[in-house]
């Protein structure tokens, strides 16, 4: 018998110019697959999750609400850098639902990352994550996450610092160091730099 696999890194339609999932169908083929769970994790918003929550339900899908949050590399005030270029003025960040008050802080978030750190991207930063950490679990992210791009950079040191950052605002039992595998060469450097880190 296979192992039980949660994807808990997934955009739908609602992550605008990323995917076209459509959330209906998304249930379905996770139900067809035999997975118990699936996460939505849409970039920057929380737009689909009512949909996503009554769909998955509606299938005996078990829904865990998340976000992928773009995070400002200092201050979400901070109105520097480019996002089309080398040094965006912001890095990604995994984030999933464990209970009601987390619900309540991701919803927080995402609030104020449109009203405080709008900057090209709804953005929020260190101190808002901090202060609304409760109920959270935390993944490094993609490779546009500030773990794997520091990975990336050949700096480990940095590396280090960041995920001991995170451990210290979601707890280390609730940071966790993600990998994905899309068959792209970066991916396969930070995995192997991930499994070194870990």
């Amino acid at each position: 018998m296979p192992e039980p696999f949660v994807h808990l890194h997934l955009h739908s339609h609602y992550s605008l110019l990323d995917a076209t999932t459509r959330l209906e169908e998304l249930v379905k083929q996770v139900g067809q697959l035999g997975m118990e769970a699936v996460a939505l994790t849409d970039h920057g918003n929380l737009f689909g999750a009512f949909e996503f929550v009554t769909t998955a339900r509606k299938h005996g899908i078990h829904p865990v609400v998340g976000c992928e949050l773009y995070v400002a590399p200092k201050s979400r005030f901070d109105r520097q850098g480019n996002p089309f270029g080398r040094h965006k003025p912001y890095h990604h960040l995994t984030v999933l639902v464990e209970n009601e008050t987390g619900w309540y802080n991701l919803m927080q978030l995402s609030t104020l990352s449109y009203l405080e750190g709008f900057y090209h991207r709804p953005r929020v930063d260190k101190e808002l994550l901090a202060q609304y950490s409760q109920g959270l679990i935390a993944l490094s992210g993609c490779l546009a996450g500030e773990v794997p791009q520091a990975l990336l950079a050949g700096d480990r040191e940095r590396a280090e610092r960041v995920v001991a950052e995170f451990r210290e605002i979601f707890g280390a039992q609730n940071y966790f160091l993600e990998v994905q595998d899309h068959g792209l060469p970066e991916e396969a450097v930070v995995r192997e730099a991930i499994q070194d880190l870990s």
